[in-house]
């Protein structure tokens, strides 16, 4: 599978990138800044990642928000998607 970074324009740090193999990643950027404009509690931030996510493309995703985690997942074929936003790194994927 192919990574590309995408610039959302989120801001002006360099790791203001999304690290893709992942059809869609305006999606993500939208959803990812109103979570954080909305909630300051990772748990809660996630939640509203993943509930947009399964509402808008069906289920199931799985969303992790945090500022230091490790992860290994079994994900649908181009439905991976880890980046970071401000301080905090996201991860979200789909399983069947």
């Amino acid at each position: 599978m192919q990574q590309e970074a995408i610039d959302t324009g989120m801001g002006s740090h360099s790791n203001d990138k999304i690290n893709v193999i992942f059809h869609g990643p305006q999606l993500i950027a939208s959803t990812a800044q109103e979570a954080m404009a909305k909630f300051s509690i990772e748990k809660d931030i996630a939640m509203h990642i993943k509930k947009t996510f399964d509402e808008r493309k069906g289920p199931t995703w799985h969303c992790i928000v945090g500022r230091n985690f490790g992860s290994f997942v079994t994900h649908e074929t181009k439905h991976f998607i880890y980046f970071y936003l401000g301080h905090y790194a996201i991860l979200l994927f789909k399983t069947q």
